[in-house]
């Protein structure tokens, strides 16, 4: 894949912004084609709650079996510790912070009590200023908190390739937004298996089942930190 060079970027914001009005419209698109498989995936009465992972290909699974993916490794593991959580994988192959926030809305009609946000990859790779990152993760976490939604909020690297300026501002990005909202932080979502080709697919960048293993050890303890927030809210 060939990365835009750093002097492109600042013209890029140019031709970004048409493409990115046109991911929205078909992010909402996706999400109303989707809504019924997710629906149907709902926490059953027995269920203490339901998590919602609402990210890109590396939370759909890309190239996977979608039982191999993160979100179904954690259910498995949650009920195998006696946590009855529903965990919904909502993950969209190709999609960037603003398809994320364009179907924010269907995602809370689930009424998700614990949301991983994983998103902002794609933004990344596009070369899509940093800056549109920010105001959407903003604006989303914005919704969840005013909703009650407790979050845990993964966090993304950049390739060097897109220049120091871009990576640094790139990587600032969720920490901050994290202390802001009081979400619960990943710090990088791909740690230990980001440019392992042990556990990585033929493509370099999606997780094998056993990569994936890896990101659920890092998402698991922030998952029980997130019920444990949620049990004390319910408790006041």
């Amino acid at each position: 894949m060939d990365l835009p060079q750093p002097d492109r970027i600042p013209i890029m914001t140019k031709e970004i912004v048409p493409a990115v009005r046109r991911w929205c419209v078909l992010a909402a698109m996706i999400a109303g084609l989707l809504a019924p498989r997710f629906a149907r995936a709902q926490a059953a009465p027995g269920d203490e709650g339901l998590i919602i992972a609402l990210g890109d290909s590396l939370t759909a699974g890309l190239g996977l079996n979608e039982l191999d993916a993160w979100p179904e490794q954690l259910e498995r593991r949650l009920r195998a510790q006696g946590l009855r959580w529903k965990v919904i994988n909502a993950g969209v192959s190709g999609e960037t912070s603003s398809g994320a926030r364009a179907r924010l809305a269907w995602v809370l009609a689930l009424k998700p009590d614990i949301i991983v946000l994983e998103t902002g990859a794609n933004d990344g790779l596009r070369g899509i200023p940093p800056q549109v990152l920010r105001e959407n993760l903003d604006a989303i976490l914005t919704t969840l908190g005013e909703q009650r939604v407790t979050v845990v909020l993964a966090g993304m690297q950049m390739l060097r390739n897109l220049g120091q300026a871009y990576t640094t501002a790139f990587a600032r990005i969720y920490p901050e937004l994290a202390q802001k909202h009081q979400a619960i932080l990943i710090p990088f979502f791909l740690e230990g298996v980001a440019a392992n080709p042990a556990l990585n697919q033929n493509d370099g960048i999606h997780p094998t089942p056993a990569g994936y293993r890896v990101v659920t050890d890092l998402v698991q303890p922030r998952i029980l930190e997130a019920i444990a927030r949620v049990r004390a809210t319910r408790a006041r």
